[in-house]
């Protein structure tokens, strides 16, 4: 029997392809989301190069601003990649933002101090990360897209999970760079002085790297069908025809998006200046919490698969609900690194309910001629009012001496989503994706 034409055979090779696919446009990804995070994981060391002040706490809240700001780009990367991936293709949107990345980190590592250029340090500071948001903003569209449309039916929860696996496997290559820095080469002055610029370098020359790999990148079947059938293709006309599932979008989120920016980019600042542990110790703790929540996606994804998404996203309401406020009230008390990692590690276990499965949720809502723009566009703007404002909201409350405001406020935007999660259908049963428009 020729073996060419074998089921198995042909099976394995489909298997062995849609790896590839997954593998390429995941590094992608993974290196956007390093270039993002790095900013976070160092703003403890240029914070006084960019905003001199004598209060830490405050240096780091002009930081978290900037941090903010880029967010408001990400509505319009949304709109720019998207339309790009529904018009010409997922591929070349990838491509694009991927080198767009490049382009603000490699700011980052050159602009001059503002004992330099004074206050036109800050403000190039500021231009980069709103490069960086807009590479973003475009980046979760297309990349959701991407990983949900080359996987199969029956395991699109398992291979859209690796977008989170990646997204937070970018902050753990940051973290390593950190720590390397600061226990290997560098010194704590060294860092402070120029030490900081290396990792937005490091980001730059991976950038280019990974632009290089998804230039190779196959366009997907289902965005090869759509295009073929229809013209009306990534429009904000044709988006504005799905008015239920934009909203629906925003809606399931809102707090999603909240808490894993506080358990991702806030927790590094939180454990630092609340926890009151040594850089050292602080990084090493994120690092172990992060490692956790990447092993925890794709098991979640496989999970929906099999159960369904609905449930999942129910459960981190719920826990998110109830959990929230004595999980960081008691966090806040600690001084042990060990309950410190016990108690993010407890949180990861309700947040991963939304992170492991949230882009295929998304994409399943919408059919293949809008499905990028319809992703990219409102999660972006819900993103940017409530994701990256949650480091300033959190610093704001200390700023004032109620750390703990922020506790409620983040458990009452994850109850909000709970209302849309109780309501909404099951992506999974009654799924977009098989819709080639």
């Amino acid at each position: 029997m020729n073996t060419i034409n074998h089921p198995s055979h042909l099976d394995a090779a489909d298997a062995r392809r849609r790896i590839k696919q997954i593998f390429v446009g995941s590094i992608g990804n993974l290196v956007e989301w390093y270039d993002f995070y790095a900013y976070t994981a160092f703003a403890l060391y240029f914070a006084p190069a960019f905003f001199p002040h004598e209060d830490p706490v405050v240096q780091q809240l002009n930081a978290a601003v900037v941090f903010a700001a880029t967010f408001l780009m990400r509505p319009l990367g949304g709109w720019l990649f998207g339309y790009l991936a529904d018009r010409y293709g997922r591929k070349l949107s990838l491509t694009l933002s991927v080198l767009c990345m490049c382009l603000g980190s490699l700011l980052i590592a050159v602009t001059p101090t503002y004992a330099s250029i004074g206050f036109a340090a800050p403000m190039l500071l500021t231009i980069a990360r709103i490069i960086e948001g807009l590479s973003l903003g475009g980046e979760y569209g297309a990349s959701a897209t991407y990983l949900s449309e080359v996987a199969d039916e029956d395991h699109r929860g398992f291979y859209s999970s690796f977008q989170y696996v990646t997204l937070i496997g970018g902050q753990l290559t940051a973290i390593i760079v950190l720590l390397l820095l600061q226990n290997v080469f560098l010194t704590e002055a060294e860092l402070k002085a120029w030490g900081w610029r290396i990792p937005f370098l490091i980001g730059a020359a991976l950038a280019v790297i990974a632009a290089v790999m998804r230039r190779d990148l196959h366009e997907t079947d289902a965005f090869i069908e759509a295009k073929q059938k229809t013209a009306k293709r990534g429009s904000l006309r044709v988006l504005f025809q799905y008015p239920r599932e934009f909203l629906l979008v925003v809606g399931l989120t809102a707090g999603g998006t909240a808490a894993f920016y506080t358990f991702t980019t806030y927790m590094q600042t939180f454990v630092r200046l609340s926890v009151g542990l040594d850089a050292t110790t602080t990084t090493i703790v994120i690092f172990c919490t992060l490692v956790f929540a990447t092993i925890l996606q794709p098991i979640y994804g496989a999970i929906s698969d099999r159960i369904g998404r609905k449930p999942l996203l129910i459960f981190f309401g719920v826990a998110g609900t109830l959990a929230t406020v004595p999980l960081l009230t008691m966090l806040q008390g600690t001084k042990s690194a060990f309950t410190a990692f016990l108690l993010i590690c407890a949180a990861w276990i309700f947040v991963a309910g939304y992170t492991s499965i949230n882009a295929v949720v998304k994409a399943e809502l919408f059919p293949t001629n809008i499905r990028a723009l319809g992703v990219g566009v409102p999660y972006a703007l819900t993103v940017s009012i409530f994701g990256g404002t949650a480091p300033v909201v959190a610093l704001w409350c200390k700023t004032q001496g109620h750390e703990s405001w922020f506790y409620y406020y983040l458990a009452g935007m994850i109850f909000l989503s709970l209302l849309i999660y109780l309501t909404m259908r099951d992506t999974k049963h009654r799924s977009a994706m098989d819709r080639h428009e």
